[in-house]
């Protein structure tokens, strides 16, 4: 912990420049810079372009200069140089460079990079520390790479110094969430999706369990941008035609402010099937206000499903919400899922056809969002893992 009345350091976020739409990184950077500034840190942004991860030799050769421009870690009146993941972890030998230098940077993980694990474990071990953006992460890096002697908690810091094999310590900062309203609903009950349409994200499966829930009373929005990857927009499109969906799931694109805003508060029940997630803040993001998740078992959406929930780490692997015995109810579900659309359709009949299930849901939502933290404490768990290692 910093020391009372110690100044915050200044920092430089590094941050990918090829990146454009709303995705879970780029919002989390952009929270995580204004806590920071809360807290009294200057924060210097600065987006990179290139090909992330890996990039071209001439992309990261830039990066090295980006890092070599800063001044050397932890000095006095110097920034700390804090690289997203994305376009650290492709990199080493940007970061080694500027080790060499005595410019050693942090690495800000949201993804990790289990096709490259060698370029990934040399960014690790020339990083001055790892902050991690979920524990799933954390742990998956600890597996390939080791970690410190005792792990860490949910927004707390990696204790006692480097991994056995040389990399930097782990540290664990989860998502905050802003303060939101709680969604009013619909009817009949309304469905959103709010994640770019991406393979990743799965918007396929979902549409083909949604065609097979036709003959209930429901609506659905997928929101998110459909042109960070144009052929799978065209792919989601023509499905939602060729599945009779038409007139019932809108396809509404990337939306800010208000028209996001008025999505969100007609929602009832939130969906994030990705087939890869760390930790999913759109999750975190729904229960604020209010309105319970779907999730897909086994990725890291399980542990933002579970943030509220006091004294659930994670939530059950089947299709439905663990809300008997002495455990507190989950706002949702965490469904098995593979390319068959069968257990989403049936977790979603359930849920439309079951008011007292509904009603669980929506109650363990309303609860959780009471106690989600808010962005203040990522921000200072990131400036005490720094102040720690200074």
């Amino acid at each position: 912990m910093p020391e009372p009345g110690a100044a915050s350091p200044a920092v430089r976020l590094i941050v990918p420049g090829n990146v454009r739409h709303n995705s879970g990184g780029n919002a989390y950077n952009a929270a995580l810079a204004r806590g920071l500034t809360g807290l009294g840190a200057a924060v210097d942004i600065l987006p990179v372009d290139g090909h992330w991860p890996v990039g071209s030799e001439e992309e990261r050769r830039r990066l090295t200069g980006v890092l070599l421009e800063g001044g050397p870690e932890g000095a006095a009146g110097e920034p700390v140089a804090i690289v997203d993941g994305l376009v650290a972890l492709g990199a080493p030998h940007a970061l080694e460079e500027a080790a060499a230098a005595g410019k050693q940077a942090w690495i800000l993980v949201h993804m990790t990079l289990p096709e490259h694990p060698d370029l990934e474990g040399r960014a690790l071990a020339a990083a001055a520390g790892v902050i991690c953006t979920s524990s799933t992460a954390a742990a998956e890096l600890r597996s390939r790479h080791g970690s410190a002697p005792n792990g860490s908690a949910p927004n707390g810091s990696a204790p006692n110094g480097s991994a056995p094999n040389g990399s930097a310590p782990i540290h664990v900062a989860l998502p905050g969430t802003s303060a939101a309203p709680l969604a009013a609903g619909s009817s009949p009950p309304h469905v959103v999706a709010v994640a770019a349409l991406l393979p990743n994200k799965d918007q396929l499966l979902l549409l083909e369990a949604l065609a097979g829930i036709r003959d209930l009373r429901w609506t659905a929005a997928l929101v998110g941008s459909d042109s960070a990857d144009p052929a799978y927009a065209d792919a989601v499109l023509g499905a939602i035609i060729r599945l009779g969906l038409a007139g019932r799931v809108s396809v509404r694109g990337e939306l800010t402010g208000q028209a996001l805003e008025a999505e969100w508060d007609r929602a009832d029940l939130s969906l994030l099937i990705s087939r890869a997630e760390a930790y999913g803040m759109v999750v975190t993001e729904s229960l604020a206000r209010g309105i319970p998740v779907v999730v897909r078992a086994g990725t890291g959406a399980v542990e933002a499903l579970a943030a509220g929930s006091p004294g659930r780490s994670e939530a059950p692997d089947g299709g439905a919400a663990a809300d008997g015995g002495a455990e507190p109810a989950l706002p949702g579900a965490a469904v098995v899922l593979g390319t068959d659309p069968a257990p989403l359709e049936a977790a979603l009949r359930t849920w439309l056809t079951d008011p007292e299930l509904r009603s669980r849901w929506r109650e363990a939502a309303q609860a959780a969002r009471k106690r989600l933290p808010g962005w203040d404490a990522t921000a200072r768990t990131v400036l005490d893992a720094i102040a720690a290692a200074s």
